[in-house]
This record gives C-alpha cells, structure tokens and sequence, in this order.
C-alpha cells in the first residue's frame, strides 16, 4: 500500500526553487547587457554541445526510430529552434550594448490600415540562401509609425538594475523547445527570472535542459522543475511568483485560473478569477488553410496537398497551429482534383505513434461527432466536404474543438475571386475557434488578379501570424516573429491566449506577422517565374525523405556558422 507524500514533501522542489530565485531576482537586476550576452552565449555552446541528446531523449517519448526522416522535426523544432533563438537574442543584446537599436538594419514598409511593418526575414545573406523565397514582415498596429517602432524597441532593457520578480512558465508536452524558449522570454524580454515546471510528457529532456542552461541555473536566475497538475497548481498560486506563462488549451488556461468543474464555470460567468496576478498564454485553436481557387496543373495541385497534409500530421497533428479546416471553393472546377490529391496525400504519408495522450479518444470523438468522415490509413480521419455555410452540428464541431491528432476536416463555400475571399476571411474570423495562425494558398496569377485587395483582405484577418504559401509553423522557428494570439483577448474569453513570445528584437506591441512562401517549388517556380529556389520539397513535410539529415545539417550550421557548411545542407534539402 502506498500513501501519499506530505504536501511539504511533494511541493519541496517547488519551494527550493523559488527560495532560490528570490536571490536571483537581485543578482539579475545587476547583471549588465554585456553579462547577459555572454550567459547567452555559453548556453548557445552548451545546446550545440547536446543537440543530439535532446534529439535522442524527444525520439524515445515520441516513438520514432533513430535516424530516420520523422526525427528531422526534432532536430528543428527542438535544438535548432532554440540556437536560433539564443543567436537572434545575442544579436540584439550586442547591439544594445553598443547603443544600437535591435531593429538597426531591418527594412521599414507599409500595410493598409496605416500599419506599419518590419522585415524579420530574410535579414541577413545567409536568410537568403536557406530560405530563398520567403519573407516575413511584423505587423504592427495602425498609427503606429516608424520611429515608435524604434522608439520602443528594446527600451526595457536598457533599464539596468530592475527587475520584475519570478516567473513562473508551465510548459508544454508536444514540441520540445517551447518551455525553453518561453523561459528565454521571461528573463531577456521581460525581465523576470524564471521557474519552469515541464510538462510531464517531457520529464525525459529534464537532464538535457539542465546540462544546456547551466550557467542561468548557475548564475542563480532560473531553476527547471517537474510534476504534474498539482504541482502546477502550486506553483502558479504561489506567493512568490508575480507573473505566469502557460502554452496549452483554453480549457486548462480556464482550470488554472477560475478553478476546475462547475465552480470554475461560474467564477469565469461571474469574471472572479482564483488567479489574480498576470498570466500571458499561448493556447492553439482551430488552424484554418483558406484555398484559393484558380487554374492549377496536376503538379500544383499534388503538391499544395503535400502541403496542407504535412500541416496536419506534422509531429502526428500535436500542434498548435496544425491546420484543422481546409475552406475551399464549391465553384472551384478543380476542387474534386484537389480532393482527390488530398485524400491520397494524407494516406500516403509515413505513419506515426499516437504518442500524446488522449488522442485516440479525441480522434474517436471527431469520429462520433462527423460520422460520415473517412477512415483513411495510419489512424488519420478525413472529414467533408461540409457546407460551410450553412450552421450545422457537424460544421459547429469542427470549427470549435481542437482535434490535437491526425484529423482533417474541408467545409466549402460559394463563390470565386475576390468574393470566395471575402466570405472566407469572415468565416475564419467569425465562426473558426481561435486566432493563433491561420493559412492562405494562391495561386500566382489569383494574386496578380486580387491586386490590393488581397491585402486589404489580409489586413481583415484576425490572427497572429498569417501564411501565404506557406505554414504558419515557419514562423515558430523564426526568432524575430512575435509569437502569439491576435491581440484583445481576455481571461473570460481567453481564446488563443493573451500576449506573445519569442520576439527577438523586443518590438513594443506588435499586432500580427504575415510570412509568404513560393506557390511552387524549385525548379517549376523558376520556370513559373516565381523568383525562388526553395526545394521540392521544405524540410517540415513530414514526406521529406531526408528531413533528419537536413535537420541535423541545419542545426550544426546554427551551432557554428560557415559558408563551406551550407552545401551540405542544401544537398540534403534537394535529396529529400
């Protein structure tokens, strides 16, 4: 018989850590930029140094074979996700040091709306060699001018000697390098030491992020704890911790803050959080993929499905910003091609362990709910085409609940042009959950037809980060995209959460990111006359049959960059 350990015992870690952190709050208030550099520069060393045991540990939790394509996600969305964000950061921080603005060198532009926009992507030469052909521009919002960008940019940090107290960031279980990155924000941007509980799918990497972020721990300024619910719930209540950071669901957001059950439901009613202090998230939603339509050929048409496939059943659909509806056009003439690419495209694709729990009982109840939906190979479900039109309990599930796992749902409206367009951006906007990120395909000659419109259009939609031939997931992996909710939620309506991370070059404020990519591929896109050499296929499609040696290529060269190490990666790119 076992009995329960002693709240005392089972929260020590918890008060320890905090213990701890109370004297780090005082050490990182005099930590000067040229100290800060340098701490992020030895854990830079240190992630390079444990890349492939980070790798290793996510493979064996995910169960993915070493060395094998599906590992590639890991190598970039763990170890090289997190060297660029630590080297996005030791740029602005040098620039800092040296009286510099961290937007120094980044073009200025213009959005409708009196927006104004800050090119994150491509900045350097190198941004234009691995991934020639995409732009990404923050968008800022209306009013807001040039010089107030540069005015607010990076202002906190010159502030020497405050800080804001502890942290608090509860991790999440699906890609590794969030709780890590979320951490990085805390103290380089919000300047607030940091306790970070693991979400406990993750508890393996816990040596790993202890041997990586050394020298914070070290420096007395973060601690990495591990446990369940309960032990969240300790901590983000406790008295020491001034401010939270929670990636997860709206559902667990709510549990956290009014309380679990009924009692819970009638606090959010009555706006009476048990949480009273600050508490910025990051919480998904209902991704949406608005298809264009327009003459495309036969490879056009296999492709974007490779696409918008490889958005769903990236890392087996456990993403926040995995595509969930796909709205199309009930007048398209190629919309059953398409269907038909699609259904194969996502039968095709390499199967996967239903690693993240409670997935198949969130594919069973997708499956209740839409009984008409197709059971298609590998555990993957396919749902529609439903009229999205037209309110039903079908449409209504699929726009409001998460599937979190291999379920695809495609809903269709009337029309063609710039009126599908319209009437599609109100759908997302209106009856599609959530505002994290949503995703545009179009066609080259449907853009140059749309004109202005088209971005009058973008400039409509309400989401945080915004793809045009391209998935919103780059934009998790690029260090200068902010990265979060569209502004204006609130804790009773919490949405896609409240505030953004990442943000490398600390902009005040910002409202949303817009990333474009190349509708075709290398070398079609050349004889399209699209200017972009991108591969056939980008190393996130989970059908790229080299995406762990590209990964790997990828990350060695974020770890020490050299001209004479970019052939290697772009022959394992172009072998894939």
């Amino acid at each position: 018989m076992t009995t329960e350990a002693p709240p005392h015992r089972r929260f020590s870690a918890v008060d320890s850590a905090l213990t701890d952190l109370g004297r780090g709050v005082e050490i990182w208030g005099r930590t000067s930029l040229p100290a800060r550099r340098l701490l992020l520069a030895r854990v830079h060393a240190l992630t390079a140094l444990y890349a492939h045991d980070w790798v290793q540990a996510a493979s064996e939790f995910k169960q993915l074979a070493p060395d094998t394509p599906p590992t590639g996600e890991e190598w970039l969305t763990g170890p090289y996700a997190l060297l660029n964000g630590l080297a996005a950061l030791i740029d602005t921080f040098r620039t800092l040091q040296r009286g510099g603005n961290p937007v120094d060198g980044h073009r200025f532009g213009t959005a409708p709306g009196g927006r104004t926009t800050v090119r994150v992507l491509p900045h350097d030469p190198v941004d234009r060699v691995i991934l020639n052909g995409y732009t990404a521009d923050v968008w800022m919002p209306p009013g807001v001018t040039a010089e107030t960008v540069k005015a607010l940019a990076g202002r906190a940090q010159c502030e020497t000697g405050r800080t804001a107290g502890i942290g608090a960031v509860l991790g999440a279980g699906n890609v590794t390098s969030i709780p890590v990155l979320d951490a990085l924000h805390e103290l380089f941007s919000a300047n607030r030491v940091v306790l970070v509980k693991l979400n406990p799918v993750t508890d393996r990497l816990l040596g790993v992020f202890q041997a990586i972020f050394r020298p914070l721990t070290e420096h007395g300024v973060m601690r990495i704890v591990t446990g369940g619910a309960e032990v969240g719930g300790y901590l983000v209540h406790h008295p020491e911790v001034v401010h939270v950071h929670i990636t997860g669901s709206a559902q667990t957001h709510d549990a956290i803050v009014f309380g679990p059950g009924p009692e819970g439901t009638e606090r959010k009613k009555a706006g009476t959080p048990l949480l009273t202090k600050p508490i910025s998230s990051e919480l998904g939603g209902v991704a949406p993929a608005i298809v264009l339509p327009g003459r495309w050929s036969t490879a056009d048409l296999r492709f974007q499905a490779e696409n918008l496939a490889s958005q769903r059943l990236h890392n087996n659909g456990y993403n926040c910003v995995a595509t969930q509806v796909v709205v199309i056009s009930s007048d398209w003439a190629q919309k059953y091609q398409f269907l038909d690419e699609l259904r194969g495209a996502l039968a095709r694709a390499p199967r996967r362990a239903a690693y993240y729990p409670g997935s198949d009982e969130r594919l069973k109840a997708l499956q209740a709910a839409l009984p008409r939906a197709e059971k298609l190979p590998g555990g993957r479900v396919l749902a529609g085409p439903i009229d999205g039109s037209v309110s039903s309990a079908e449409r209504d599930y699929l726009f409001d609940t998460e599937v979190f796992g291999p379920g695809l749902g495609v809903v269709t409206l009337p029309g063609l042009g710039a009126d599908f367009l319209a009437d599609a951006v109100d759908l997302a906007n209106d009856s599609i959950s959530g505002s994290l990120g949503a995703h545009l395909i179009a066609h080259p000659a449907t853009l140059r037809s749309l004109g202005p419109e088209f971005e009058n259009q973008l400039a409509r939609m309400r989401y945080g980060c915004i793809g045009v031939n391209v998935w919103i997931g780059l934009g998790f992996a690029l260090p200068g995209v902010p990265w979060g909710a569209y502004p204006g939620n609130q804790l009773t309506d919490v949405g896609s959460g409240i505030g953004t991370v990442h943000n490398a070059l600390l902009l005040g404020g910002p409202e949303r990111t817009v990333i474009r990519g190349p509708f075709r591929p290398a070398p079609r896109s050349l004889f399209a006359g699209e200017p972009a050499l991108a591969p056939p296929r980008p190393p996130w499609f989970v059908t790229h049959r080299t995406a762990h040696l590209t990964g790997a290529a990828l990350t060695a060269f974020a770890a020490k960059p050299a001209w004479n190490r970019l052939p290697r990666i772009l022959a394992a790119a172009l072998r894939g």
